[in-house]
């Protein structure tokens, strides 16, 4: 199943990666399922069946890539983590093609829209636009729902051959109440399925289906599929609503119409060839023109954090810069990667399948198995070190033939699993961004949704051709690539469940199949590793059910959104930034706070207090005058020209203190100094004894959204000493949240939570 925490037997030659996603599972499972924000390594031992060295070693390398967080013995998702299924969605090209559709259907219809694919035997969302009220109904990005209990289900099921129903049952025989899928409530008592295959006879009929109160009571929807170039059904659009507004039957009569007159668009939309890397481009343009002029100060930021912060050795660590393609792979943990034979099935009895002296290397290096993960905290000076390594190799500094794995591997010895980094690289390869970030790929979505949409779907023949990847064709092989589908649903209809589902179904329009595919030459460019790495890498990924292989080129699929991606897609802008200031806050011995605009007000949304017999006490809420305040200046100096005269005209400065700035002129004349310099520091105008120092905290477009400050006695040094101290780990921290806010939000709004600017 998809969130079972043993997975199916794999032959795959790359043990190391599939330990690696064992445990990214498992702490998704807790996280979805139990609801808990941590767990301790025993938990994940338990739930794997790993050895507990094994696990150590798995933690520590997943916390150097910067994918968990670890606070003493207790494990975390790191928003890193969603750069993995960032490269589904991007790969896809679901949410830039679909996206504006559905938020013109939300807005028409006044209900939530979203987009959901198929997964094996269940249903997976990977584009929500949620109406927000009171009683709000909405899924995660990401989510799996089982295929009987919501009206995408009986669509995708309409295309399922013999194989896929056999495995279907065999799911459902093993786990009757769904208490796998955390997202929907388990169910009280088995269900026959009987009603399952009668919706389906009739979804296959109708062209549509409906959900009436299956997933809980209250809740209905209607489903209308929408089909790729080769009439599969690609995925499938679904309004929600619920019984206080609509029954059934009035929602149908509501919103068939409208989706009926978008289908045909979305299907073009679909159709349309694309061309990622020009719009990429394009968008990097805008943000460029957004963003005020680089400084000085902002280029020390960039060294900061490239010298301070984790960095994921992925896609851009893996580029040319870092290591020739053809370079040897070397050894490895799990020696090293080199063929099947030495790798073993997951699972309790399997022991964890690491050989007896990858064990004791583990202990050596991460300490005897009782004493939890070593990785040191961010920050430390051996994270330094490996990202460093990285940063280097990124940059094109490190020696030629050397990849960043394998520099970090020096660098953290025995406990670094290179193997395991690899293959998370070569994963997040497979979504065709290569080295561009995340927060470009927001900003195509949030510049004009329309304009970007349109920019998207021109020209995936010329694009192919630009990025030199060797693309398939498309949809000239489309027959041979549902023939390769149906010969993997009959060697996996055998195996039975999801996870062997997952095989199956790739011919059926996984929403993966949209691109056109990476081939393994073009990974291996892309990471900067020997095609015989990549390639193991690949093949371990297709036979866990993360990627599917067409012919000559490999597609990550949905099920890669099971790695964390629904927990960490409902975060909000301050659960984004809280870790990051807790660091922050250890590091320098102050309180920090996060402050938006509001009016001619700051008001403080997050707040990190530090520890000291005097300290500033503020309150979450508080509203201070932006004139008074370095976060309001920061604020204020975002501002767009027009925006910031029209603020300034509206200001009456009273004095707070004796050393408050009055004068409207003087005023001005500061925060202008402060959009130059890229940060504030005011001393004692707000209350006496107070000195503060802030930086702006930017969105993926650029945009000023928030500002993060440290506030201090004045009594500590002086104003220049406090500036020299504090400002290169403040604007280290506000990249680093920026970071997390571009790769958070690069396919979807944030979360549940505040949102940026809100």
């Amino acid at each position: 199943m998809s969130f079972s925490p043993v997975p199916p037997p794999v032959n795959g030659p790359v043990g190391p990666l599939e330990r690696g996603l064992a445990v990214l599972r498992e702490l998704t499972r807790l996280a979805a399922q139990e609801g808990r924000a941590t767990v301790r390594p025993g938990d994940l031992v338990r739930g794997t069946g790993l050895a507990r060295s094994v696990v150590d070693r798995v933690v520590a390398t997943l916390e150097q890539l910067g994918y968990v967080t670890l606070d003493g013995r207790d494990i975390g998702l790191a928003v890193r983590l969603m750069e993995l299924g960032n490269a589904y969605l991007a790969a896809s090209g679901l949410p830039a093609a679909l996206g504006p559709f559905a938020e013109r259907l939300a807005d028409r219809l006044d209900e939530s829209v979203s987009v959901a694919v198929p997964d094996g035997g269940g249903v997976r969302f990977v584009v929500q636009v949620t109406r927000r009220r009171t009683m709000s109904l909405a899924f995660r990005i990401g989510d799996l729902l089982p295929a009987e209990r919501c009206s995408p289900g009986p669509l995708f099921a309409a295309e399922w051959s013999g194989a896929d129903w056999a495995a279907w049952r065999a799911r459902r025989a093993g786990d009757p109440l769904d208490t796998a899928f955390p997202a929907v409530p388990p169910r009280h008592r088995p269900d026959s399925g009987a009603d399952f295959e009668a919706r389906v006879k009739e979804a296959a009929h109708d062209g549509w289906a409906t959900d009436d109160q299956l997933i809980e009571p209250g809740l209905v929807a209607v489903s209308v599929p929408v089909r790729d170039a080769s009439g599969r059904i690609a995925c499938a659009v679904n309004v929600v609503s619920h019984t206080s507004r609509h029954d059934v039957d009035s929602l149908r009569a509501a919103v068939l119409g409208p989706l009926g007159a978008e289908v045909p668009a979305m299907e073009a939309a679909l159709a349309a060839p694309r061309r990622r890397h020009a719009v990429l481009a394009a968008s990097t343009a805008s943000t460029a023109s957004a963003a005020p002029a680089a400084s000085a100060a902002s280029a020390a930021s960039a060294a900061s954090v490239a010298s301070a912060a984790p960095v994921p050795w992925g896609v851009g660590a893996f580029g040319p810069a870092g290591s020739a393609p053809g370079a040897p792979s070397g050894g490895d943990d799990a020696g090293g990667g080199a063929g099947a034979a030495g790798t073993t099935p997951l699972g309790p009895a399997a022991g964890g399948g690491l050989p007896a002296a990858d064990e004791t290397r583990a202990e050596s290096a991460l300490g005897a198995p009782s004493s939890g993960p070593s990785a040191q905290p961010a920050g430390s000076g051996r994270t330094r070190s490996a990202a460093g390594a990285a940063s280097a190799a990124v940059g094109g500094t490190s020696a030629v033939g050397e990849d960043p794995a394998r520099m970090a591997k020096r660098e953290l010895g025995a406990g670094f699993l290179q193997s395991l980094a690899r293959g998370l690289a070569v994963l997040r390869a497979l979504g065709g961004v290569e080295a561009t970030s995340w927060g470009e790929t927001r900003a195509v979505g949030g510049v004009g949704q329309g304009e970007a949409s349109a920019a998207e779907v021109t020209g995936r023949s010329e694009a192919r051709a630009v990025e030199g990847v060797g693309r398939s064709v498309g949809r000239a092989v489309d027959g041979e690539a549902r023939a390769v589908g149906d010969a993997a649903r009959g060697a996996s209809g055998a195996a039975g469940g999801i996870g062997g589902m997952a095989h199956g179904l790739v011919g059926a329009g996984q929403g993966g199949g949209l691109g056109g595919g990476m081939t393994l030459t073009a990974v291996a460019e892309a990471t900067g590793l020997a095609r015989a790495t990549a390639r193991r890498s690949l093949l371990t990924l297709v036979e866990l059910g993360y990627a599917e292989a067409d012919g000559r080129t490999f597609r990550p699929l949905p099920r890669v959104l099971e790695l964390g991606y629904a927990p960490l897609a409902e975060l909000g802008f301050t659960d984004i930034a809280q870790p990051h200031m807790r660091e922050l806050v250890r590091t320098v011995h102050e309180s920090a706070s996060l402050a938006v605009l509001d009016g001619g007000d700051i008001r403080y949304i997050a707040r990190v207090p530090t520890v000291r017999i005097m300290s500033v006490n503020i309150t979450i809420g508080t509203r201070f005058p932006a004139y008074a305040t370095s976060m309001g200046r920061v604020l204020l100096a975002g501002l767009d020209a027009d925006a910031r005269a029209a603020h300034l005209a509206d200001v009456r400065p009273r004095p707070l203190t004796r050393h408050t700035v009055t004068s409207v002129p003087e005023l001005a004349r500061v925060v202008e100094r402060a959009a130059a310099e890229g940060h504030a520091l005011v001393d004692q105008e707000l209350e006496e004894g107070l000195r503060s120092l802030a930086v702006p905290v930017r969105d993926a477009r650029g945009r000023v959204v928030a500002a993060l400050n440290v506030a201090t006695h004045a009594g500590r040094g002086t104003a220049e000493s406090v500036r020299g101290e504090l400002l290169p780990a403040l604007r280290a921290t506000a990249a680093r949240i920026e970071a997390d806010l571009a790769t958070a939000s690069a396919h979807h709004a944030l979360g549940a939570g505040e949102r940026v600017g809100a």
